[in-house]
This record gives structure tokens, C-alpha cells and sequence, in this order.
């Protein structure tokens, strides 16, 4: 019978690398993700290191779900549009990423989405203001958090698009 573990952790969405770091931190004290959720994560023993874990934004597209599992690697699952993998260390180093440019599309697509969310809180809390609502400024503050985000995302795609540079 396998242990399993259930763990409750939130990551800001700029803050993605971290929770794929801590995935593969926790397969490598032997415990793999085998379920995810909202801010939930099913763990399963493992052998230390057995897994290497990658997850990316992208909407829904059966195709390249597909060609990922075609390299060796599981589909674990998905929240909103967070798509978790993992792959049998074994089979050498696991990126869906293959280039820069492939990551500043990454970021890209990230930015967007925290930037519609964003806004659409952004104009709830101040309709809400105007209308004498005392919650608008609950939409007003989560607005200036994803504004911070974004920032964060933008920062990190200039990063890389200064590596290109070097490059090319």
C-alpha cells in the first residue's frame, strides 16, 4: 500500500518557478505529486529524485497534452489553466521549454491573464466605490496585488529578452 500525503500551499502566479522548484524538492525527500487541486497537492512515496516535475499555463489543448505524454512524461493534472507533468528522472532532463523564446511566450500568456483579472478588478472596485459599496475596496486591493504581479512577470520577460540578445 502506498503513503500518501495531502499538503495545502498557496503560490502567487508569478511565482510559478517556486512551485515547480518546491515540486521537485519534495521528490527529492520521496514524495511525488500524484493529484493536484486548488492550492491542494496529493503526494505519493516515491524513491528520492525518481521524478522530475514541469507545469505551464496553457489553455486547453488535448494535442499537446498528447505530444508531452508522447516524450515519456504523465499528465497529473490541471487547475484553471496550470497543466502539471512529471517524467521518470531516468530518462534525463525534462523541460517543456525549449528556448528563450518559447518562455517569454510562457510569461506572455501568464501576463495577459493576471492583467485581464487585474483589470476586471480594477473596474468592479471602482464601480463598487462609486456606488458607495463598502467592498469595493477588497477589488480595489486585490487589483493593486495582480498590478504588482504583472510587474513581476514583466521583469522577468525583459530578463530573458536581454538573454536573447546576448544570443543572437
Amino acid at each position: 500500500m502506498n503513503e500518501r500525503k495531502t499538503v495545502y500551499k498557496v503560490f502567487w502566479v508569478w511565482n510559478f518557478e517556486k512551485e515547480e522548484d518546491w515540486l521537485n524538492e519534495m521528490a527529492m525527500t520521496g514524495w511525488a505529486l500524484v493529484s493536484v487541486g486548488f492550492c491542494r497537492y496529493t503526494f505519493e512515496r516515491c524513491e528520492p529524485g525518481e521524478y522530475i516535475f514541469r507545469l505551464e499555463m496553457r489553455a486547453g489543448d488535448p494535442g499537446y497534452t498528447d505530444f508531452v505524454t508522447s516524450t515519456g512524461a504523465e499528465y497529473i493534472g490541471r487547475v484553471f489553466q496550470w497543466i502539471y507533468f512529471r517524467r521518470k528522472a531516468e530518462y534525463g532532463s525534462f523541460d517543456i521549454f525549449s528556448d528563450i523564446d518559447s518562455r517569454i511566450d510562457h510569461l506572455s500568456r501568464i501576463g495577459r491573464v493576471v492583467g485581464l483579472i487585474g483589470l476586471a478588478n480594477l473596474l468592479i472596485g471602482l464601480a463598487n466605490s462609486l456606488n458607495g459599496s463598502s467592498i469595493g475596496f477588497i477589488n480595489l486591493l486585490m487589483a493593486t496585488l495582480l498590478m504588482y504581479g504583472l510587474g513581476r512577470i514583466h521583469g522577468k520577460k525583459e530578463a530573458l529578452e536581454r538573454e536573447r540578445l546576448l544570443h543572437e
